[in-house]
């Protein structure tokens, strides 16, 4: 399984139009590209931050869809007011306790590896830092996507609440600082977002 995810930095003032858009008019396209699984979206309407995730049945579905999202992706420039970066992945790892309900927030960690030490990285998340993210209050979710070849990574944990999201900061550092180490890798930002859409479709995989 495979993910597009779009990193917009826009106008805050502008997030609930972006969110209109992405609901009404890039989701019912891309969920009509051959191979598309789903699409999710992240915002942040303090700092005007936003991801789409849109998930592909492989690599070559992804890619072959590259043509056709550029377009939304330009409208969405213009929407949010802001840039926009797209960036490639495999989905390396999916632990789902339930689905994710009205309200649900996400908080993202993006790490960074040495490419050759990707695979082992990804067999400890799974083994060992998963498991212990079922015991944190109001968990939903974890993902993991990667690309190996940049030595880059990002996980994305959801819970049942913002209040359950903030709950858990010290116990969230905590396993950061003791398995990013032991996994290889080095935190390079952590954000929290409400998940404002919730479509992404990906199969558990751990």
């Amino acid at each position: 399984m495979y993910a597009r995810s779009t990193t917009i930095r826009g106008n805050p003032r502008s997030v609930d139009r972006g969110i209109d858009y992405v609901r009404d008019e890039v989701m019912p396209a891309v969920r009509g590209m051959d191979g598309c699984v789903g699409l999710s979206m992240l915002a942040d309407h303090e700092s005007g931050m936003c991801i789409v995730t849109t998930s592909w049945r492989d690599r070559e579905a992804m890619q072959a869809s590259a043509e056709g999202v550029r377009p939304l992706r330009d409208r969405a420039r213009e929407v949010f007011g802001g840039e926009v970066e797209a960036h490639e992945w495999e989905v390396s790892a999916m632990h789902r306790r339930h689905e994710a309900h009205h309200g649900a927030c996400t908080r993202v960690t993006w790490l960074r590896g040495d490419p050759d030490d990707m695979d082992g990285s990804i067999d400890a998340f799974r083994m060992s830092l998963m498991p212990r993210l079922d015991d944190l209050a109001g968990f939903c979710s974890v993902s993991l996507m990667t690309s190996a070849a940049e030595g880059m990574a990002v996980s994305a944990v959801t819970y049942d609440s913002l209040e359950d999201m903030v709950e858990t900061r010290e116990n969230a550092r905590a396993l950061r600082d003791e398995f990013a180490p032991a996994l290889g890798l080095a935190v390079e930002d952590v954000r929290e977002f409400d998940l404002v859409l919730a479509h992404l479709r990906v199969p558990e995989t751990a």
